[in-house]
């Protein structure tokens, strides 16, 4: 039986009871219009009435001419009987009207059943509303899969070649326990995954049961957590006892951290609901009573707040690590996630894993999901590079924003800000390669400058870093340049910031300052500019005059490169205006003055549509130096 069917039936019992208990309660006649009994009497000794009938105090009377009226008998008139038969009233008595045994059960009893009920609905709506109803508000909400609907295995799971060698033994362990046991060995009873968010700690731990082909119990830790002292370290047994009748079988526990903080640290003194139920759980994993044949795998990615006692040997003994994918990784879960894309023979995966560091495995299937779409709204039948290229940029960026107007000054200020991005990233020594540069409006931006990093950079060399910030400051340069000093826009307000950043942890994290040395400055977590705390004011003044001298170097640095290659810069600039976005190939030959190849899949169509953007009538200003 539905829910549905279910609420209906016992609202339908509700009205009913409502019902009987109003007809019982409710005495209003339609045998007439009411008049008072002084009135009644009169029309006795008078001879108007034909017949009276009594029910209980109620009088209905009908005269002689058929009309009817109701009045009602005060309690003390004893000589009402005798007056009616000496004007010779017929009399009629209507027998009283006693409930049902069933009726007066339920008329007494409502107020109590109704209140039960309510109870009831009020339990079963903070349990959760799970099964078994508010009986079984103790019971363990695990769902457990058997082995045949646990599919995954570890071919699906990408990216995390350690993680995986670290757990194979748990799966050789539960498929032949013996093999340990014979000689001593002791498995570990709990392994905690630890990493990011979307990096596949669920995905993986699937993929441990699938290969072990065991049953799977999984929970959130929020599902142990009730407002009714008590309840979660009920679930807690109730969990650990299912899984003893499956054993061996893996139990998870996703977000542990909701129930496994460390203790002493709720508001009711350490005796509160979430410490009972993470005490049970501790006895549970290593008490006096063994779960031998159990794994309990929990994942968080908050390691740090977890109370030491799941960390000890005996329980969650063992931590695996589960970090971002690097190069290699992200190329191998792009290969799974577009197992059932039809891909154009132009997608080439190690580019797309260049070019998406930082991409956990979920946003990397988002990525593979995002192009299928764009695929699909324009019929055709191959995810091609161009789709990846769209997805990727609308996940870093945000959408297009074509509706957005912009002025000829403001499309070709965009342009120049771009190109002075690009050159100066071009020509800058141990700089990340360009991919490409475009003028159409993401997000925020008006204009983007991509750089495609050639594998995973574990750290930053100094020259690496001080090209970064000459490349931050080529948009504004080239603008300064172009239009004079005070004509510059908001544009590079972004590229400031970043660029500064980078100045001052040169400075005080990494040691590339000579006055101050290879000394640490622990950041000031209250200072809105990121000043180190806990200095003299002598030790700050050195850290912001060091941080603009970075700043200078570098900004005449790319000022020095652009005005060499103003050339170079105006051509981009066209490039950009006519086919708004160009790719490395198309920068190389404007910097090496090759003549000028158009973009893949550039049509005469979209040339023509270019050349109505009113470029040729705008002049920009004289140059500056």
């Amino acid at each position: 039986m539905s829910d549905m069917v279910k609420n209906l039936l016992i609202w339908g019992i509700i009205a009913v009871v409502l019902i009987a208990a109003f007809n019982q309660y409710s005495s209003v006649s339609n045998s007439g219009p009411q008049v008072n009994y002084t009135q009644f009497n009169s029309d006795i000794t008078s001879g108007k009435l034909q017949e009276v009938r009594i029910n209980g105090r109620e009088i209905v009377a009908t005269t002689k001419n058929n009309g009817s009226y109701v009045t009602y008998i005060p309690y003390f008139d004893d000589k009402l009987m005798d007056d009616l038969v000496l004007n010779k009233v017929n009399v009629f008595g209507t027998p009283d009207e006693k409930p049902s045994l069933i009726a007066n059960i339920l008329i007494s009893w409502f107020p109590i059943i109704f209140l039960i009920g309510f109870w009831l609905f009020m339990m079963r709506q903070m349990q959760g509303g799970g099964k078994g109803g508010p009986m079984s508000v103790g019971k363990s909400k695990a769902r457990m899969l058997t082995p045949d609907q646990v599919k995954t295995k570890f071919s699906d799971v990408a990216g995390s070649e350690e993680a995986k060698q670290e757990v194979t033994e748990v799966v050789d362990f539960l498929r032949d326990p013996g093999k340990y046991q014979k000689l001593g060995g002791r498995i570990p009873k709990g392994i905690l995954m630890v990493g990011p968010p979307g990096t596949g700690k669920t995905l993986l731990a699937k993929a441990i049961a699938g290969e072990a082909n065991v049953p799977f119990f999984s929970i959130s830790g929020s599902d142990f957590v009730e407002m009714f002292v008590g309840v979660g370290a009920s679930r807690v047994r109730d969990l650990f006892e299912q899984a003893r009748k499956h054993s061996p079988c893996i139990i998870f526990i996703d977000e542990i951290d909701a129930v496994g903080r460390k203790r002493g640290s709720g508001s009711m003194g350490g005796h509160d609901e979430r410490e009972q139920t993470l005490n049970q759980m501790l006895v549970e994993m290593d008490g006096f009573e063994p779960n031998s044949g159990i794994i309990i795998i929990a994942a968080t990615n908050r390691a740090d707040i977890l109370d030491p006692a799941l960390l000890r040997p005996g329980r969650f003994d063992r931590q695996v690590q589960i970090g971002l994918p690097d190069m290699k990784g992200r190329e191998q879960i792009l290969a799974v996630h577009s197992r059932k894309v039809p891909l154009a023979p132009d997608v080439d995966l190690s580019v797309l894993a260049r070019g998406t560091p930082g991409y956990s495995g979920a946003d990397l299937a988002n990525l593979v999901n995002e192009a299928a779409l764009f695929t699909a709204r324009r019929n055709k039948r191959l995810v091609s590079m161009n789709e990846f290229e769209e997805a990727k940029d609308k996940i870093n960026m945000g959408t297009e924003r074509r509706s957005l107007t912009m002025t000829p000054e403001q499309l070709v200020s965009t342009a120049y800000h771009e190109a002075g991005h690009a050159i100066i990233g071009y020509l800058m020594p141990d700089h990340d390669p360009i991919h490409k540069v475009t003028i159409i409006p993401r997000g925020r931006a008006l204009g983007v400058t991509f750089f495609l990093p050639e594998g995973d950079r574990i750290s930053e060399s100094r020259e690496k870093l001080e090209g970064d910030i000459a490349t931050l400051y080529g948009g504004r340069i080239a603008e300064e340049l172009i239009y004079g000093a005070d004509k510059i826009s908001t544009g590079a307000s972004n590229d400031i910031k970043v660029a500064t950043q980078y100045a001052r942890a040169m400075v005080t994290q990494w040691g590339f300052s000579e006055r101050l040395g290879p000394l640490f400055y622990e950041m000031d977590p209250d200072s809105a500019y990121g000043r180190p705390k806990d200095i003299s004011d002598e030790t700050a003044r050195i850290i912001d005059e060091e941080v603009k001298n970075i700043i200078d170097r570098n900004y005449q640095r790319a000022r020095t490169l652009l005005t060499e290659n103003i050339d170079i810069l105006h051509a981009m600039k066209d490039a950009l205006i006519k086919y708004e976005t160009i790719d490395a190939k198309q920068v190389a030959e404007l910097i090496s003055h090759q003549p000028l190849t158009p973009p893949e899949g550039w049509t005469e169509k979209e040339e023509e549509v270019s050349k109505e953007i009113p470029n040729e009538g705008f002049t920009p200003p004289p140059q500056k130096d």
